[in-house]
Formats: C-alpha cells, sequence, structure tokens
C-alpha cells in the first residue's frame, strides 16, 4: 500500500496492522517506481529505512504512549526542494550550485524530532519563482486528475506527492500561494500559517515566504503545523504572536470575496462552500477589498529580492521566466521598492479595517482551473516578459504581503472533474480560527473523489 494520510496511517500503526518499515518500504518503492507525475527530484534511501526500524521499536517498547511526544512517529513525508535537508541533495529547482550547508532546516528538524520520516525532496520551479512547477532540472510535475495539466506551484511535487499517496503529508513553502494553488489544483489541503509562526531559515529580506504542510485533511495539516511552530532564533520574525485578540468558530462574520474573471464552474463548485457556511449559522457577505497598484508592487518585491541574490555572470544558468523578473530587478532602485512598500502598508491597513468587520475571509483558492503543465500561467500570462506570471491568482499573494493565516481545502470537482479549492484567511495570528472554521467546513464538503489509477500511466506529453 501506500500512503493514505497521517490520521491513516497512525491508526494502522497504533493497531499493529502495518509496520513504520513496511509503510516506509512501500512508500519509497511507490516513489521510485510510480511517480508518473514527475513529483518527486530525490527519493530517500537506507536513512528513512533507519527512522522507520527506529519507530517500530518505540512502538513495541512503549504501545500507545510512543505517540505521546512523537506523535508523528511513523508518518512518511516529504519536503520541498527548496529547503535543506541533511540526508538528500538541495537543488532548489535550479542548474545554479547550491552552496548551503547540508543540514536540516529547523522546520525539518522539528518534523523528525516528532518520529516523521522524510522519504524524499518534491519538484519546485528554480528557487520557487513561478506559480507551477516547470523547471530546467526535471520535467513538469502535472496534475494527478489530469497529466495534461499543471500541479500549480511552486510546491506542486508536494502537492501531486499528496494527493497520490507518495507521502502521507508535505512540507511546501509560499510566498505567494506557492502552497495553496497546488493544493487546490490537486485536491488537498494546503495550510500558510501566520507569518513566522513557522520559522524559515534562512529567511528572505522580502518577508513574503512562509512555510506549512500540505494534507489529505484539515486535522492532519493542523497537526504538522502545530509540530513546526515555535521560535527559532535565526528566525527574526518566529514566535511573534497574535496582533489580534483571540477568536472562537462560533457564529462568525465572513466575508465573502469573488475576483474578477473567476470561471464559471469555479464559481459553482465554491458555491457550494458559500451555503455550507451559511446553513452552519454563520452571516456570510459579499465583500470587496480594493487597493491599487497591487500587482506590479508585487512584483517590485519580488524582483528586488531576486536580483540582489543574482550574479551576472550566472545568467546563462538561470530559468529564463526567473531571468526576466531578475532583468526587472535590476531596473529598480531603492525608490522603487520602498514605493512598493507603501502599497504593502496600505494593503495591510486595509485588511486590518476589514478583519475589524469580519472574522474571516473566504474566496475561491484559483479562479481558473488548471493549465498546460509545461508553463507558468494561463496563456494570457505564460510570456515571462511581460511579468504577468502571478496575476492569474489574485486570491493568493495579497496574504502574503498582510502575513496573514489562509487555509485552501478542497471545495468540489468541475465538470471536468477538476478539483476546485477554497481558501479562508483570518486575522493576523488566528491562525486557531482558521483550522477550526476549516475542520467544519471540510466535515459538509467531504473530500474529492481520489484521483483513480490513471496516474499510475505514462504521463501525457512529456
Amino acid at each position: 500500500m501506500t500512503a493514505r494520510g497521517v490520521s491513516h496511517t497512525r491508526e494502522l500503526l497504533r493497531r499493529g496492522e502495518l509496520s513504520a518499515v513496511e509503510h516506509t518500504t512501500a512508500v519509497l518503492s511507490a516513489a521510485r517506481e510510480r511517480d508518473t507525475l514527475d513529483a518527486y527530484v530525490a527519493v530517500a534511501g537506507e536513512e528513512a529505512l533507519r527512522a522507520a526500524r527506529r519507530a517500530d521499536a518505540r512502538i513495541r517498547e512503549l504501545g500507545a504512549d510512543a505517540w505521546r511526544t512523537m506523535p508523528l512517529l511513523g508518518v512518511t513525508v516529504s519536503v520541498k526542494d527548496l529547503l535543506q535537508t541533511r540526508h538528500l541533495p538541495t537543488g532548489r529547482g535550479s542548474l545554479l550550485p547550491n552552496d548551503r550547508p547540508r543540514e536540516d532546516a529547523p522546520a525539518v528538524a522539528r518534523l523528525r524530532a516528532a518520529g516523521a520520516v522524510v522519504v524524499g525532496k518534491t519538484a519546485t520551479s528554480e528557487y520557487g519563482w513561478s506559480a507551477s512547477t516547470v523547471s530546467r532540472v526535471a520535467p513538469p510535475t502535472r496534475n494527478p486528475y489530469d497529466p495534461r495539466l499543471t500541479a500549480g506551484g511552486s510546491s506542486g511535487g508536494a502537492a501531486a506527492a499528496v494527493a497520490t499517496g507518495l507521502c502521507d503529508a508535505a512540507l511546501g513553502t509560499d510566498g505567494s500561494g506557492s502552497i495553496r494553488i497546488p493544493a487546490a489544483f490537486c485536491g488537498v489541503v494546503g495550510y500558510k500559517p501566520s507569518l513566522g509562526r513557522i520559522p524559515y531559515v534562512p529567511n528572505s529580506a522580502d518577508r513574503l515566504a512562509h512555510q506549512g504542510p500540505l494534507a489529505r485533511t484539515v486535522a492532519d495539516a493542523a497537526l504538522l503545523a502545530e509540530v513546526m511552530a515555535g521560535p527559532h532564533p535565526a528566525d527574526p520574525d518566529s514566535g511573534l504572536g497574535s496582533l489580534d485578540a483571540p477568536r472562537t468558530a462560533r457564529a462568525l462574520r465572513i466575508g465573502w470575496i469573488e475576483y474578477d474573471g473567476t470561471a464559471g464552474d469555479v464559481r459553482r463548485v465554491t458555491e457550494q462552500a458559500r451555503l455550507a457556511l451559511v446553513g452552519q449559522g454563520h452571516l456570510v457577505e459579499h465583500v470587496e477589498v480594493r487597493c491599487t497598484h497591487l500587482y506590479p508592487a508585487l512584483v517590485d518585491l519580488l524582483a528586488a529580492s531576486e536580483a540582489a541574490g543574482a550574479r551576472p555572470e550566472d545568467d546563462e544558468w538561470a530559468d529564463p521566466g526567473r531571468l526576466e523578473v531578475i532583468r526587472h530587478g535590476r531596473t529598480l532602485g531603492g525608490a522603487d521598492v520602498i514605493r512598493a512598500e507603501e502599497v504593502r502598508q496600505n494593503l495591510r491597513a486595509t485588511l486590518r479595517t476589514v478583519m475589524d468587520r469580519y472574522d474571516v475571509l473566504a474566496m475561491a483558492t484559483v479562479p481558473v482551473e488548471p493549465f498546460a503543465a509545461d508553463t507558468v500561467g494561463p496563456p494570457w500570462a505564460a510570456d515571462a516578459r511581460d511579468l504577468q506570471w502571478l496575476a492569474w491568482a489574485p486570491a493568493s499573494y495579497p496574504f502574503n504581503m498582510t502575513g496573514q493565516p489562509a487555509l485552501s481545502l478542497p471545495a468540489g470537482l468541475t465538470c471536468a472533474g477538476l478539483p476546485v479549492g477554497v481558501q479562508l484567511v483570518g486575522p493576523v495570528g488566528a491562525d486557531d480560527l482558521v483550522v477550526q472554521l476549516a475542520g467544519r467546513l471540510e466535515a459538509d464538503l467531504g473530500t474529492p473523489v481520489p484521483p483513480g489509477t490513471r496516474v499510475l500511466e505514462p504521463a501525457i506529453a512529456r
């Protein structure tokens, strides 16, 4: 068998119906032999089996108490290839060398300390620059529901691996939607906690990037996030705590946002989520959040950050799309970046005001359906020279700019059988509220039909 999710695996291990070694062996074998979607760029070896043997020994010794201080004991987890790992290489989706030390990032170390077995590194675009999973080092990661289409990105490998049972859960990163977009496209849960809740080392100067889990269920994602959360001395943003009063998932005031250009089938599916929230007794009102020059400001912030870390002599090795972003960043001056930061501050102020009126915001995670697997966006945004590579995901990047918690969960399937995600967003620090509401909504909506056996067939048009 392959992975079926954190809670399911833990239950089988507790009942003695499965050993950690059996489970890890099956997952590693599936990742090596049946990864037809190109979710993985590296699969673990003996080090994963050693961790599984330690898990089995602990379970034999302690029984049910084995999970008391190691809640992920025997669970298989993949790690996005942007994050450092001590036993597995980290290529960051790039032909450029990675000169960072080969040691576990804090979040990875915490997963291992909780008993998780790291089974491999999942695909990403170069340095996570695009919201698809296209790079020069590996084939594009494909959608589990239709291999002609993208899995999203840049944590596309993580989402595809979770959706197809090639790990119980995954660790991804999200700088402008990179956890939530692939989660929506692949029919899994993707959770971007508040900025700093999970330490990000080395952190980025633009303060847009978050780390978070992708999983089969909200409860599984919440458990991983709890394990990884907490201050770390190398991340000055970690452990900042809540800036807002605690809130609970009572009858809530929910602001429903619908973005221009939302596809009709996406609207139809997410309408069921809106009705479910109303049925739970929440007050759901349509709301518009307007902030001028928001996307150009995001482009400038990202481009300036990319350019700051790029040497001209490395241009020939860079991803062509990312290179267009770098070149734009080199045209920017300090005043341009400050103006972009002013837009960010205006957005933060606007959303603070909105969150005084509403406990949670809800919307389609992505207003469009998945596009071709070998592109970085829909046709109108696929040419990187236009700098529109993230313009098609307006529900994602604003909440990186504000640092708010955002969680995408499956809302259902389109007429073409493709997953659609609904996103819940809370005030900074109100992560528990978002998770609680997501769990209740998941119970009403159910989970999408698994992709089925066609994901094991050769991917189309490699």
